[in-house]
């Protein structure tokens, strides 16, 4: 197989809106033809103009540079890239981001209204909030770098440190923490621990009305 049949079979495999990476390409002929990772990121950029130029995949679509997907006509005209998927690889996976401010308040059932904007704490943010036009999001840094450990415990610390800056309209919101700290199995010594080291004394006051609704159902 050639590296223009290989990169083209690559993106056959692929499902349509599912952006694809020419980077993860490059890997995988690296890894399948035991050349080097320079020598098959050369051969990928040249086998998808050919692709591109001599209409190989009428359904491929550049998105921008080093991504890609195919397409497919609807009713309502061609489908675009996924999204979603977009945002979740570049500021959320892998456990390098969550969801923040008012919409995850909105998911969590603190309150009822749904803001446009979409908020995202990633360690892609280096010093405040900037918002991403392309992808129709915006980003902030988190309060400590995010890892697979800590990541529930800084997005529910989060919530927790917008109860008195958000329009929560719940009735009982510590009672909604509460079943949410015990439905994702985190620990109240935990959430503790870093609430003191980077969040305020008023988070830790709310965690403790919250970790009170607890102690009151025993």
């Amino acid at each position: 197989m050639t590296y223009i049949e290989y990169v083209q079979n690559f993106f056959e495999q692929q499902g349509h809106g599912t952006p694809i990476y020419t980077d993860k390409i490059a890997e995988a002929m690296a890894a399948n033809y035991g050349i080097d990772k320079k020598k098959a990121a050369a051969a990928t950029a040249v086998a998808v103009k050919r692709i591109m130029d001599n209409g190989n995949l009428p359904d491929l679509r550049c998105y921008q540079k080093g991504i890609y997907y195919r397409t497919v006509v609807t009713p309502f005209g061609e489908i675009g890239v996924n999204r979603e998927e977009l945002i979740a690889n570049k500021y959320l996976l892998p456990d390098n981001g969550y969801e923040t401010g008012l919409r995850l308040l909105h998911h969590m059932g603190l309150t009822t209204q749904m803001p446009t904007e979409h908020l995202f704490a990633t360690n892609i943010a280096k010093d405040c909030i900037r918002h991403d036009s392309k992808l129709g999001v915006s980003i902030c840094p988190p309060k400590a770098p995010i890892n697979k450990q800590n990541k529930a415990y800084l997005q529910t610390l989060d919530a927790i440190d917008l109860l008195d800056k958000a329009p929560v309209d719940a009735k009982n919101p510590y009672t909604i923490l509460a079943d949410h700290i015990q439905k994702n199995g985190l620990q109240y010594e935990t959430l503790l621990y870093y609430a003191d080291k980077y969040y305020n004394q008023k988070t830790i006051i709310k965690l403790a009305h919250t970790a009170s609704q607890k102690r009151e159902r025993i």
